[in-house]
């Protein structure tokens, strides 16, 4: 079993919006929906879990029923940051699932996530374990002095990874994680791929695309709108 686990329990204070980012919509669909289709159209996706923001869960319901989310079964609230917020995931999928189903961990503001990187996700973690979703990096790397405004010293940018999701992992090894973290006393980790890092867990890699964009500021709403004109799949009617 395939699981997607959208992660849409931010408030997205850099936007500097009323509404929480992942619901503000886009040509007269939230964010938030575009993602979930993206999973729903997915053949080997076979249930979507959302990590919702506290309140909007009735919403997010509607939604799903308005857009035909069939996949959708269940709906948790968010935690105080990321990784809390996966482990109520987690904890829920625990109910419900096996411990070598496979779990799509993505963030609910990267709505343009193709079918190519899921089914890419899905093949490099059934293969290794483990699968994160990275594009190279382009430009050239400096590294900050103390002052954090001047810099002396590069960063081989072949050695870099720009790490974007999904990331997938069994749910077993998630669990595991996450409660090997809380021992730890590790509690904010920046993503799933730099927990297991710093559990000593090597992870491996699968294409992303820089049209995957994750939403956090204007800038990147405008960038989407683009991104939708300039080629409207199936997925997006």
């Amino acid at each position: 079993m395939n699981i997607a686990m959208i992660i849409a329990g931010g408030k997205g204070s850099r936007m500097n919006q009323d509404l929480p980012k992942q619901f503000l919509n886009i040509h007269d669909k939230p964010v938030i929906v575009y993602t979930m289709q993206a999973f729903q159209r997915h053949p080997e996706i076979d249930a979507i879990l959302i990590v919702c923001i506290n309140g909007w869960q009735e919403i997010l319901r509607a939604y799903a029923n308005q857009f035909n989310i069939s996949k959708l079964k269940w709906i948790v609230e968010g935690g105080n940051n990321g990784q809390a917020s996966i482990y109520n995931g987690l904890a829920e999928l625990k109910k419900h699932c096996r411990d070598e189903d496979l779990v799509l961990i993505h963030d609910g503001i990267r709505p343009n996530v193709s079918q190519e990187i899921i089914s890419g996700c899905i093949a490099q973690c059934r293969l290794h374990g483990s699968a994160v979703t990275v594009i190279p990096c382009a430009e050239a790397m400096l590294l900050r002095n103390d002052d954090r405004n001047s810099a002396s010293a590069l960063v081989a940018r072949d050695m870099l990874a720009r790490t974007q999701t999904p990331q997938a992992f069994p749910l077993g090894e998630l669990i595991w994680a996450h409660d090997e973290a809380k021992r730890q006393g590790i509690d904010n980790s920046t993503a799933t791929c730099t927990l297991m890092v710093e559990l000593g867990k090597q992870v491996y890699f699968c294409p992303g695309s820089e049209k995957n964009i994750k939403i956090t500021t204007t800038e990147d709403i405008e960038i989407f709108k683009a991104l939708l004109l300039a080629k409207k799949d199936d997925w997006l009617k």
